[in-house]
């Protein structure tokens, strides 16, 4: 006896070195179809368990609470303005309060490099977490659609078997009071996006006086009905096909990259067993395939494949595989956080060279944008002749060129602004007199500039403009003048 105890050991010993270096040596067939495809090629629609657990638990609390934050952001203010607005019509982008105009396009441009940049940093140290924790495709389905779902259709067993039951009087005033209450939750949350592009001011006239923007009505309708078909029909098959966050994935992860992992090492080889049962005694890992893991998976995979581009880090295999631990009287953890080398070596792993060297990209590039943004200019001004319009004789000894001008505010008090010449004499005439520029705001004008004729030499010379408020010159413009010289 004893020596069969031994045999099964070193049996044991030996498959899991073998899976050291291949999880998936049985069975790699995996590789060759996607769980939403069935083997006729038709689509295979998935009902996955709720999981419950800790990660269940805060999954739950946090989408709760990024939820209300949808709702509640564009209602906020910060000086008069929406915390975030980015209303591209107008060219106004509000960011937790900035206002950024298209003058700002290159603070933009280091905003949304940082961003990615972010991104990429984030995906290399924690795998795809952001899609299972705080994607808007992952809250919307999980802890919206189908919590409705599971209200009115029941239990995964119970819509499996809805499914799959031919049309009658049941199954059609179930699908068609879940499609109502779908399209309502689409239709609310197509508005709430909306408040984002608009503001929620803006949003409510346009309500009362819907009459005038009918194209508008038309459009929050279709992009509602794209809502609907999103997350009654095509679902799990945004981040399987359509999100380009998950092709990203691949290049960007690597042995260092913490993500959801299965312990091959402590699970292989697995097998169904007894509570109580050493592992000695039959020669198995911890896993007692009971395929909880997959049942909650919301992508339909196996996590004891390995990392694969469908899963989206939702832990939700974790919180199966644990509770069926608890139950065997194993240890927690056989499925978790880790990097494929702390379960291969056992060891945790520091930051990897990858890590440090975006790490100290993004503060480089941070520390430029913060400074590009601290110090950018609180007017600019756009001057640009009009157009179409050469020269005009103004008397005897003196010649006028229009021009139009914009400025922009970017404070948050009104200034009172004038123009004069820089470094040369002449007039500047405003049409309308002094100009005053609302807060946060912009204006546009037409002006003259008035040169005598012995002043002008060639015939196109540069003349320098200054915009001064209260007497301090708070930025200037080079235009191009034309005479007939």
């Amino acid at each position: 006896m004893e020596d069969n105890n031994q045999k099964n050991v070193e049996t044991a010993k030996r498959q899991r070195e073998h899976i050291a270096h291949d999880p998936n040596y049985n069975d790699i067939s995996y590789r060759d179809r996607i769980s939403t495809v069935k083997t006729d090629g038709s689509r295979n629609y998935l009902f996955p368990k709720v999981p419950q657990g800790k990660f269940a638990n805060w999954r739950n609390i946090s989408g709760s609470f990024l939820l209300v934050l949808l709702l509640a952001f564009p209602l906020i203010k910060i000086n008069g303005n929406p915390i975030v607005l980015l209303n591209l019509i107008e060219r106004k982008f509000v960011i937790f309060g900035i206002v950024f105009w298209p003058q700002d396009t290159f603070i933009m441009l280091l905003m949304m490099l940082s961003f990615i940049l972010f991104i990429i940093l984030f995906t290399v140290t924690f795998g795809r977490i952001f899609c299972g924790w705080a994607c808007p495709q992952t809250i919307f389905l999980e802890f919206v659609f189908r919590k409705i779902e599971k209200w009115i259709d029941g239990s995964p067993a119970k819509q499996r078997k809805l499914n799959e039951m031919p049309w009658n009087g049941h199954k059609i005033f179930k699908r068609l009071f879940k499609w109502l209450i779908f399209y309502a939750v689409s239709f609310i949350l197509v508005n709430a996006i909306l408040w984002y592009f608009m503001s929620f001011d803006k949003w409510l006239r346009y309500a009362v006086e819907m009459d005038q923007h009918v194209s508008g009505i038309a459009l929050i309708f279709i992009f509602t009905t794209i809502f609907f078909g999103i997350y009654t029909w095509f679902r799990e098959q945004i981040c399987l096909i359509a999100c380009p966050y998950g092709r990203m994935q691949g290049v960007l992860i690597d042995t260092s990259t913490i993500v959801i992992s299965y312990d091959y090492l402590r699970g292989e080889p697995r097998g169904h067993q007894k509570k109580g049962v050493t592992n000695e005694e039959t020669a198995l890992g911890d896993c007692v395939d009971c395929h909880a893991c997959v049942d909650v998976c919301p992508t339909g995979i196996d996590i004891r494949n390995g990392t694969q581009l469908e899963c989206v880090n939702c832990t939700a295999c974790i919180d199966a595989c644990n509770s069926v631990m608890k139950k065997v009287d194993k240890p927690s953890g056989l499925i978790r956080y880790a990097s494929e080398k702390e379960i291969s070596t056992g060891k945790k792993p520091g930051f990897s060279p990858r890590i440090i060297a975006y790490s100290i990209v993004l503060l480089g590039l941070l520390s430029f944008f913060i400074t590009v943004l601290v110090t950018r200019a609180e007017v600019d001004a756009v001057i640009l002749r009009t157009p179409g319009i050469l020269y005009q004789e103004v008397g005897p000894d003196s010649l006028s060129n229009l021009y139009n001008i914009k400025i922009i505010n970017k404070t948050r008090i009104d200034k009172h602004v004038n123009i004069q010449l820089i470094d040369m004499k002449g007039q500047v005439s405003i049409i309308g007199g002094e100009m005053t520029v609302p807060a946060e705001n912009k204006i546009e004008s037409v002006l003259f500039v008035k040169l005598a004729k012995k002043d002008i030499i060639g015939k196109n010379i540069n003349v320098k403009i200054g915009i001064y408020s209260e007497g301090k010159l708070i930025d200037d413009a080079k235009v191009s003048f034309i005479s007939p010289n």
